[in-house]
């Protein structure tokens, strides 16, 4: 994900600052001297760390103030807990699924190699590529992606929760401006850290990166093989269990009764009324899984197996691992879900939210993109119609919106 800071614990020196050494040059008169000092000052950190003085010039030439877009989204992080619904409804439909399809029909011979080389299935990698980058399109979005060096510098700098992991984060990511993998130009991120179409923070792509394509690079920003086989690389390092599945929809739980939590064998939770949601009989009834409710008795149920904890050393997020699991199934062609998720409206498809983002942007009420998406720009434009309409407003994206947009 764009945004994330990593779940996996990968371990590195604690970085401490070395005694302040002010720059020789005069600073231009729209820098902010205390940041060019830090900057100054890490020079000699980070060649402590094995970094040469050429690299570390390079990565900072030009460089003279934080980056203010960074620093406003370090700040601005609130404590948003998505509904199930709102959470899968934007990561697993038609837009995705289709965009899914034609990937695998597209880089079909470099994940027939892919996944006789790590045995991830290759579903599981197009999902996730998915969900990190939109199949890459994020790269290409200057307003998202950024300068890496200047992006943890100033977090380092000026966000004091953050700074202990941007030091660290830095540090990896000159050293792999060192060794060639990527020149400083295309060294881009999130406005966190994350790269490239698999979106891995710069230590996790120095534990798995790989140089899938042969060019003596291990090129996450540009190598679709790359990225997609470092992903494969990183899970099948946590324990991917090839040719296995990552859960099951079950059916609803028989009422009136409490579930044990933790894990059991599948034969055990069919003993005990947990069965597929599609009637078939597990496959391998002797695999362990737990029970997941994400969104209550009312929402789809899951067995989720081992694959569904390894795809969560990727992101530490069970809703991650469901979606991540969810998309692959359907871009597989496996079907989707039996029981559809418990939504408060009458859910609109792909083109009916972009149409109705469409709408509201023709009414003034939008100007965002108009990617079938609904985020925060698309809610509060909803209630601002709503509210206008005399509406409930609660920002739900449901058809009854849509049909009022329509008869404007």
């Amino acid at each position: 994900m764009l945004s994330r800071f990593p779940v996996r614990k990968l371990s590195l020196a604690v970085i401490a600052c070395s005694a302040a050494m002010v720059m020789a040059t005069p600073l231009p008169a729209f820098a902010d001297a205390g940041f060019q000092r830090w900057i100054s000052q890490f020079r000699s950190v980070a060649m402590q760390n094995g970094i040469s003085g050429s690299t570390y010039d390079r990565a900072f030439r030009g460089v003279s103030e934080p980056d203010p877009e960074v620093l406003e989204k370090a700040r601005y992080q609130p404590e948003f807990r998505a509904e199930a619904w709102e959470y899968f409804d934007n990561r697993v439909q038609q837009d995705t699924i289709e965009t899914g399809r034609r990937m695998a029909r597209q880089w079909k011979p470099w994940l027939d190699r892919i996944e006789r080389q790590f045995g991830v299935s290759r579903y599981v990698l197009l999902a996730i590529w998915s969900i990190e980058s939109n199949y890459g399109e994020v790269l290409k979005n200057e307003r998202v992606m950024r300068s890496l060096p200047r992006s943890l510098a100033t977090l380092a700098y000026a966000d004091k929760r953050r700074a202990k992991f941007a030091r660290q984060q830095l540090i990896a990511a000159l050293k792999i401006l060192q060794t060639g993998d990527i020149d400083v130009g295309h060294l881009t991120s999130s406005w966190a850290g994350a790269m490239g179409h698999t979106q891995f923070i710069p230590t996790s792509y120095q534990a798995y990166a790989v140089d899938m394509d042969g060019d003596g690079r291990r090129d996450i920003w540009s190598s679709v093989p790359d990225a997609l086989a470092t992903a494969a690389n990183l899970l099948r390092k946590n324990g991917w269990r090839g040719g296995e599945t990552w859960g099951y929809e079950t059916a609803a739980l028989p009422s009136g009764r409490k579930f044990p939590g933790g894990k059991m064998a599948l034969s055990r939770w069919q003993s005990i009324g947990v069965v597929r949601a599609n009637g078939k009989p597990f496959p391998r009834p002797s695999d362990t899984a737990e029970l997941k409710v994400p969104d209550g008795r009312a929402g789809p149920i899951f067995l989720v197996t081992k694959n569904f904890d390894v795809i969560k050393r990727y992101n530490n997020s069970d809703k991650y691992a469901l979606a991540v699991g969810l998309l692959a199934d359907e871009i597989a062609g496996y079907g989707g879900l039996v029981r559809d998720w418990d939504r408060p409206f009458e859910r609109l498809s792909y083109s009916e939210t972009e149409e109705l983002q469409k709408r509201l942007g023709a009414l003034g009420y939008y100007d965002g993109p108009i990617d079938g998406k609904i985020g925060s720009g698309s809610r509060d434009a909803i209630r601002a119609f709503q509210a206008r309409s005399g509406m409930q407003q609660d920002g739900h994206p449901g058809k009854e919106v849509l049909r009022r947009l329509r008869s404007n």
